[in-house]
């Protein structure tokens, strides 16, 4: 009985850790899709248009990964 709680409370630290590793990952990935788009900006303003609706999708589908991640160490916390 012990050792199942013992591993209950591995699986709920290893889910709160890997939630927070998502998140944390999809913060810099933002970050460096939006330092690089204002980079690119400076050079070339002229295409600042179609920059930045490339970066809004480049960023939503890294905050949709990220968002599966969390939601797969709640679960693991959860569950």
């Amino acid at each position: 009985e012990l050792l199942t709680v013992l591993l209950d409370g591995m699986a709920a630290a290893g889910g709160a850790i890997g939630a927070g590793i998502a998140a944390l990952g999809a913060g810099v990935g933002v970050g460096q899709i939006g330092k690089a788009a204002l980079e690119s900006m400076a050079r070339q303003p002229e295409i600042s248009g179609d920059l930045r609706s490339n970066m809004i999708l480049a960023a939503a589908l890294v905050e949709g990964v990220a968002l599966f991640g969390v939601i797969a160490g709640i679960l693991a916390i959860v569950l």
